[in-house]
């Protein structure tokens, strides 16, 4: 059990560390990576939906074998943002600093993996 609960809490504590920050930077961003946002609602969205799921990975650390049933749903999590990361950099349309993001999201999946599987068999 222990494994599954370091696993959620670390995940927690690094995406609120690494996610917060962005909400004062949508300028920079737009200067660091062109062109401009042109559409903020998708930039804060995203923002703050990754935020609500880091508040999930919080909430499954406190009790990763109650909470077992709605891991599958963190491994969509980071899914969704690793394939298209993939996809995107193949086409050259991404820079190689989300690519790192991607390969972050990567690690944390295989972690969550083996925290369902090691709570399935109540020996985490």
């Amino acid at each position: 059990m222990k494994f599954a609960k370091y696993t959620y809490l670390i995940a927690s504590i690094w995406g609120f560390l690494v996610l917060t920050p962005l909400y004062f930077m949508e300028t920079q961003n737009g200067i660091d990576y062109p062109p401009p946002i042109t559409h903020p609602e998708y930039y804060y969205g995203f923002i703050g939906l990754a935020l609500v799921f880091q508040f999930l990975f919080f909430v499954i650390s406190r009790d990763p074998l109650y909470y077992r049933k709605i891991m599958p749903i963190t491994f969509l999590e980071k899914i969704i943002f690793i394939v298209p990361i993939i996809i995107l950099f193949a086409q050259n349309r991404t820079g190689i600093n989300m690519v790192y993001g991607a390969i972050t999201d990567s690690i944390l999946l295989v972690f969550f993996v083996i925290s369902y599987w090691k709570t399935g068999t109540k020996q985490a």
